[in-house]
């Protein structure tokens, strides 16, 4: 595998969970020649040294960012919103600083007052999250045949020799990029990911709650669709506040098509869902 021929010189991650800690160990596994920095809490980073998923470690993320030429924010998104005006006007102004976060609006329009005509900022989504968070289950592959969805303010960011870059080392770690809008993106996710993260959590805490049930009878089903819920809390309560309009919206729609499964158990209606859920499944399929 040839070494990743990118300027980024000097990497800052902030933030080594799952997300933080499998791009420290992606860029290592490529060949990057260059310093990754990473930034958490000093028993992740013992941890994140320990594993090889950084070069070097500190706890003051703006000391990890101020002399780096690619600041990845791998943190959650009330926490990303937080750090953003903390950076501006302590990193360089040839900078190019991206984020991980699963919803897009807010940490943009935050960027776009934060840094001006600063650094770069481009936004980013890798589609290659688990349900298990943390540095122990960050892994080198991650990212590979994953979507990484990439978010600039404006399209004309996209020019920009760092957004190459960026795009090229996404590439680089196995991952397809897919260049969206912001509204476009968080409306999609509010269905297609932040919608089935709590359907998972309220089958799980409805099961949970009623004791008479034998799970005993839990199969493979109702793991699968409840696997979800073994997502972390905190993670998930920066999303809903962050794309709270778009996940109600999904909300009452799904509240709207279990209010016609229930009103039709016993009709053709059932069977049309039944076909047009599989239509759905079979379109999945073959974009794997």
């Amino acid at each position: 595998m040839a070494p990743l021929e990118i300027p980024f010189h000097r990497i800052a991650i902030i933030g080594l969970g799952l997300v933080g800690g499998s791009w420290g160990l992606a860029l290592k596994k490529r060949g990057f020649q260059g310093l990754r920095v990473g930034c958490d809490r000093p028993e992740i980073l013992e941890r994140a040294l320990r594993v090889g998923a950084i070069d070097r470690g500190e706890e003051n993320p703006l000391l990890a960012a101020r002399d780096a030429d690619l600041i990845i924010l791998a943190a959650p998104v009330g926490e990303i919103l937080r750090l953003l005006p903390e950076l501006s006007g302590m990193v360089s102004s040839h900078a190019l600083i991206t984020d991980v976060g699963s919803t897009k609006r807010s940490i943009l329009e935050a960027a776009r007052k934060d840094f001006g005509q600063g650094p770069l900022f481009l936004g980013g989504h890798p589609l290659a999250g688990k349900e298990r968070s943390g540095i122990e289950n960050a892994q080198a592959d991650l990212f590979e045949n994953a979507i990484y969805a990439v978010v600039p303010n404006s399209p004309n960011d996209l020019e920009d020799p760092r957004a190459k870059a960026f795009c090229a080392l996404v590439r680089g770690l196995g991952a397809r990029v897919l260049v969206m809008g912001a509204a476009e993106h968080d409306e999609s996710a509010a269905y297609l990911s932040h919608l089935p993260q709590l359907l998972s959590t309220a089958l799980a805490s409805l099961a949970r709650g009623k004791s008479e049930l034998s799970l005993e009878l839990a199969a493979s089903g109702f793991r699968d669709v409840t696997r979800l819920a073994e997502s972390p809390y905190v993670l998930w309560r920066d999303i809903c506040a962050t794309n709270t309009e778009n996940i109600q919206q999904a909300l009452d729609a799904l509240i709207e098509k279990l209010q016609t499964l229930r009103n039709h158990l016993l009709d053709e209606t059932l069977a049309r869902e039944f076909r047009q859920a599989l239509e759905l499944r079979e379109k999945l399929r073959e974009k794997t």
